[in-house]
């Protein structure tokens, strides 16, 4: 049993670090990928509390994305996909409000992305590549002039330069690094130290944690810390990179955590069924988000047998025979 109280201060709820940690205007990484560990209890949490004006940054994106858009939280967006595969190729809400003018987006490549997180990890202020000179990525540019150069966004959406040590002509793209305010990162484990370990592909969540001010880790458990040092090779973020430490069972859901549960094809498709209306989705998110006030009550309103028949095979850390229709 690990003993939470030597987190102090940093273990807290979700209501607490969203207070803490997140304010209006605030530029928001948000950790995992599509229909993989979305940190689904804080975007709830900040849908509750009535963040706005937020800036999210992201490389490819789902559900968590979808519903702050939705819930009209966020005003910009810088991304390179945002949806959730088969259930909605594009984010519904997501494409709904580029097309109504409610938030500007800045499209850049995953490459480009995993680099910007990079720069920004590496306390760069841009990172050189050769990645998107035939492409429409640095041609068209999502933000105006209204908006560059002012808080954390770039003059430049990117610039094509020179090699400084070429001898002739040789171009590069060079991308602006990214420093968000807020990672929001999910987890499988946390040692009762602080230390963070993911399991599976980490997408881009240890670069978002490096360049951003502010870590909030929601987990599926606080385990001790002696047993993360049995394999540190495993470990994914020192305890010091980390402000807030949330346990939440199933924090992720209705997308999946590798080795806990896999995705909930049937609330996915349920979403996918409601949220392109727009009175349909308020519905949702009365039902899902406003009227339940804890992750338990959420897990009460998912109920036991989806839970069971999402929970993941031990060895292969997804459900094998899971109906994804």
């Amino acid at each position: 049993m690990a003993n939470c109280a030597t987190l102090g201060d940093k273990l807290m709820s979700p209501e607490e670090a969203v207070r803490r940690f997140i304010k209006d205007g605030d530029m928001i990484a948000l950790g995992g990928f599509t229909v993989n560990r979305n940190p689904m209890v804080i975007g709830r949490e900040i849908i509750r509390q009535g963040k706005k004006d937020l800036h999210l940054v992201m490389h490819s994106h789902g559900q968590a994305m979808d519903l702050l858009v939705g819930a009209g939280c966020v005003a910009r967006l810088e991304l390179a996909y945002g949806g959730t595969g088969r259930f909605a190729p594009t984010g519904i809400r997501f494409r709904k409000a580029v097309q109504s003018g409610q938030v500007k987006v800045e499209d850049y490549s995953n490459f480009h992305m995993s680099l910007r997180f990079l720069a920004g990890s590496l306390n760069l202020p841009y990172i050189p590549c050769r990645s998107g000179f035939a492409s429409d990525v640095l041609q068209q540019w999502g933000f105006g002039p209204e908006l560059r150069g002012t808080g954390k966004i770039p003059r430049d959406k990117a610039i094509i330069g020179q090699n400084p040590f070429a001898q002739e002509d040789d171009p590069v793209v060079l991308l602006p690094a990214l420093n968000p305010d807020v990672a929001l990162v999910h987890a499988q484990y946390v040692g009762d130290d602080g230390t963070v370990r993911i399991k599976g592909l980490t997408f881009l969540d240890v670069e978002q944690a490096k360049s951003a001010d502010r870590v909030i880790v929601t987990c599926e458990e606080i385990v001790p810390a002696h047993t993360l040092r049995e394999d540190p090779d495993q470990n994914t973020l020192p305890p010091f990179l980390i402000d807030a430490v949330v346990p939440t069972p199933y924090g992720a859901h209705p997308t999946a955590c590798h080795y806990f549960y896999d995705y909930d094809p049937r609330h996915l498709n349920y979403y996918r069924a409601v949220a392109g209306d727009d009175d349909g989705f308020r519905r949702y998110l009365d039902e899902w988000v406003y009227a339940l006030d804890s992750q338990e009550a959420y897990l009460t309103k998912v109920g036991a047998a989806d839970l069971i028949n999402i929970r993941a095979n031990t060895k292969v850390g997804y459900a094998p025979g899971l109906d994804r229709r």
